[in-house]
């Protein structure tokens, strides 16, 4: 068996902890120079954007800047930093709760993208991270949902990610979620839910479907007051919007969910009124490097339940407990 070759170090660094793009350019083809194969490869942000690129040497090979004419060369690496697009901030901090060598516990506020994705590249919990506390190879052990507030893992050391996120795939994770729902007196509680869940590529709703369950989430009523009631959710696989599914499927969609029972117009980027209510809350696992017991708790709160005034008023979402830690 032929061995995958090992991809060279970059020689661009970071930018706002986001990586620079790396291309491999095929072993066979008709381009005659590199540009010629970039134009047709990034055929999304045009030729002059190419030129222009090539002209201001912001593509490099391992020998340095990739020049104008330079003949194709199969097999050769390329890398550029890609054209970001405009991010509005989101105003909240990212709170760090653990670090050691090898992970980082961080408690994300609402809105915050886990990973770069989409629209959202500087904008995400990993790139502030590697910025902020100076670590290029910090990978995420997990994704936490955008608009989903609370614990995210991320991994130091490359070698180690394997082992972290296989805790995640094989269930050996212990997680808990806290929600703020309406109170439903005929909704017998507490109960678990298993449902086939899927979720098709560019869609943004999941939905269930009448097939053998690949889901299952126990569902608690922790308190109620005011035709509201304060969730614990116990995800017991991890369904692409499982949670919200499930509580929407149940007559009890979480507040401010802009997808579940229906989809709601995008609000503007710089809207940060109504965040889902929605809050990963608890996660114990024992280490598979150390074999230390975790548990990590998240100091957020949930706005519609602690500040029901400010969350009516569409003001002040943000709820981090006395004592937090922030980046």
């Amino acid at each position: 068996m032929r061995r995958k070759s090992r991809r060279p170090v970059s020689p661009l660094p970071q930018r706002n902890g986001v990586d620079p793009v790396h291309l491999r350019l095929p072993i066979e083809g008709p381009w005659e120079t590199v540009r010629a194969y970039l134009v047709e490869r990034l055929a999304v942000v045009g030729a002059a954007r190419v030129d222009a690129a090539l002209a201001g040497r912001e593509i490099v090979g391992e020998a340095g800047p990739v020049a104008p004419d330079e003949p194709f060369t199969p097999g050769a690496h390329l890398w550029f930093y890609r054209d970001l697009p405009d991010e509005v901030r989101v105003p909240f901090d990212l709170a760090v709760l653990y670090r050691d060598e090898h992970l980082v516990v961080v408690d994300k506020p609402h809105f915050l993208a886990t990973t770069p994705r989409g629209k959202h590249v500087v904008e995400t919990a990993l790139s502030r991270l590697r910025h902020g506390l100076d670590l290029p190879a910090l990978s995420p052990a997990h994704r936490l949902d955008r608009l989903t507030a609370g614990l995210a893992l991320f991994v130091v050391r490359p070698a180690e990610r394997g082992a972290y996120q296989t805790l995640f795939r094989d269930r050996l994770v212990r997680k808990e979620y806290e929600a703020v729902a309406p109170y439903d007196p005929e909704l017998s509680l507490p109960r678990t839910v298993r449902s086939h869940i899927v979720k098709e590529r560019g869609v943004i709703a999941a939905r269930e479907v009448d097939a053998p369950p690949n889901s299952e989430s126990r569902i608690d009523l922790l308190e109620r007051r005011d035709g509201l009631g304060r969730y614990r959710l116990r995800p017991l696989s991890g369904r692409t919007h499982q949670l919200r599914l499930h509580m929407s499927g149940l007559g009890v969609p979480i507040l401010g969910d802009p997808v579940y029972p229906v989809v709601l117009p995008e609000p503007a980027a710089d809207d940060f009124r109504r965040p889902l209510q929605l809050l990963a809350s608890v996660v114990e696992f024992t280490d598979p490097v150390t074999g230390r017991e975790h548990r990590f708790e998240s100091r957020r709160t949930l706005t519609a339940w602690t500040a029901p005034d400010r969350w009516a008023a569409g003001a002040d979402p943000e709820g981090l407990a006395p004592g937090a830690a922030d980046s």
